[in-house]
Parts: C-alpha cells; structure tokens; sequence
C-alpha cells in the first residue's frame, strides 16, 4: 500500500486528494475542494490576480497541513487551463512549493486529458459499453478524450464554465443574444475537436467534474448534494439537457438556493451548463449520423484527481 496526495489546480477550484493505493484501486483517506477561483480574470488580463493567488495559496497552506498529518509518501500537484495561459506563472509556482514542498506541473491539454480517463473509467463496471468518450468540463477548459482500456484520442477545447461566463454570460439571467454567442463559441471549439476525436464512435459518453456533477444534481432532483447518488448516476440525455436548460435560465438567487449548489458555483454553473448541452448535443448527432442512438450519459465523481493519485504512486 502506497500514499500520495494528488492535487487538481484548476481554473476554478483547487482539489485534494489523499488516498491510499494498492492493487490498482484507491481507497480515499482525505477528498476536498475549495473554490478560489483562480482563473478569475485570465482570459483577459492573461495574468493571476492578487487576491486569486491569495485565496488559493491559503488552501495550499491547509492542504500541505493535511499531507503532513497523514504522512503522505508523494504529493503530485498538477495544475491545468489557467495555469497554462498566464504571464506570472513563476509567482504561483513558488508559492506552492513553499507552502506545499513540491512543484507544480503545468500539464498539457492533452495530458489533463489522459489522466481524466484513467481516473473515470477506474470504476466504470462492465455494464458500460466501451469506446467510452470521456469529457470533463473544467472552468477554463474542456477535455475530450476518447478510448476503451487507455485512451486512444484526444483534445482540449478552451471552453469551460470561467471562461464562457466571463466572455459571454455578463446578465442574469443571460439574455438570448449572450447564450447564441456562447453555443456558437462552443460549437466552434467541437468542430476542432470532432477533426481529431471521432464522436461518433462513442458507445458510452462519461461526464466529469463540478458542472457536470451539478446538472446531474439538478436532474435528479437531490435536495443536497450527495456524492454516492451523483457518482455512476445513469441520465436519459434528455433529462441530462433539461437540467441543463434550468440552470442555465435560473437567476442567480434560484441557482443559489438550491441545496445542492456550491457556493463557489452558484456565478458559473449557468456557463458549464451549456457547454455540457452542446456537447451532449454534438454527439448525439454523431452518433446518429453513424446509424446508432446514444440514450444516456454517465456520471462519473472519479475524475482527474484519481488519475493524479494513480500517478503519483506510480513514480514512487
């Protein structure tokens, strides 16, 4: 038995988890998110605000605390979309490896990728039907990647919950003019990742991450999140998009009394809805283009972060 941390730095949150692999399977001692919004900013300025960096540098002072508590035997800390867009990159790495004892590895699309489908399919039962197109929505990128027992293609579409809602979604609710935008911006980005991932080999479609997640919260009507529901919850994808829709078309004070709603998601979940309505809707298409039908979608609570702990136990 081996114990690492695996940490996911993302665009909008940053996320621990401590577990204890053995035989090709984790067993989690410690799983956390804080929402610092570290993106906030960056698709405009191209730089990390002060006071982001401040709010994520206070959870790496906690997750360190909680690495040395359960004497960890390896940190991997992998930081993604935001991370690879900025000019002051230097200023967050150092601060992490001061408050941390380790450094950040800013990995590619592309790898953010491979260490999604390894954490996603990890748990996927035989019942799913493979090649699996797995997509995790982040906040300031999308990961599509496509495969059975190891990925086979894959692409990074700059598009996530962040980064549509600063660059589009200013009203609330967005006004229709704002969402066309949007879905047009969205569509664009799968057009490039449909020349290189070929959707319309999908057998199963795997939804990962916090807007993911949330719409299936909202699909299934949860009057608080619960992870065990939510984790492996299989949607009629029509049911998937009606969430979607709701959130999407919700004021912000609707989506924030919800009692399965993050605080840190109420601004953005409206974004991540639609992206993941979009490309629910793409490949749908393709599916049925290729003379099959694609009913469902899987959601999935095993993500990147169990493809960083896997990793990291690895390199030991």
């Amino acid at each position: 038995m081996t114990r690492v941390a695996a940490v996911d730095c993302g665009t909008n949150s940053i996320r621990l988890l401590i577990a204890d692999v053995v035989a090709g399977g984790l067993t989690d001692v410690v799983r956390e998110m804080t929402v610092v919004r570290l993106g906030q900013g960056v698709d405009k300025t191209g730089e990390f605000a002060a006071d982001a960096l401040e709010r994520t540098f206070a959870a790496a002072d906690h997750y360190g605390q909680l690495c040395r508590q359960h004497e960890v035997e390896a940190i991997r800390f992998v930081a993604t979309s935001a991370t690879r867009d900025v000019r002051n990159r230097d200023v967050f790495v150092d601060g992490i490896r001061q408050r941390m004892g380790t450094d950040v590895e800013v990995v590619s699309g592309d790898e953010e990728a491979r260490l999604s489908f390894r954490g996603a399919t990890s748990v996927l039962g035989s019942g799913h039907e493979a090649p699996y197109l797995v997509v995790d929505l982040g906040g300031g990128s999308t990961e599509v990647v496509l495969g059975t027992s190891v990925p086979e293609t894959a692409y990074s579409m700059d598009v996530g919950c962040v980064r549509m809602t600063e660059r589009h979604l200013a009203d609330d609710p967005p006004t229709p003019d704002q969402i066309g935008a949007a879905v047009a911006d969205v569509n664009a980005a799968i057009d490039a990742a449909s020349q290189v991932v070929d959707l319309a080999a999908t057998r199963t479609l795997v939804g990962l991450a916090g807007s993911i997640t949330t719409v299936t919260a909202q699909a299934l009507a949860l009057p608080r999140y619960d992870r065990d529901r939510i984790n492996g919850a299989v949607l009629p994808i029509d049911a998937a998009m009606e969430a979607c829709d709701e959130l999407l078309h919700a004021s912000r004070n609707s989506r924030a009394a919800m009692g399965f709603m993050h605080p840190g998601r109420v601004d953005v979940i409206g974004a991540g809805a639609l992206v993941w309505h979009t490309l629910m809707g793409r490949v749908r298409e393709a599916v049925r283009a290729a003379g099959r039908e694609l009913p469902h979608v899987v959601t999935s609570e095993h993500d990147i972060l169990d493809g960083i702990a896997f990793s990291a136990a690895e390199r030991i």
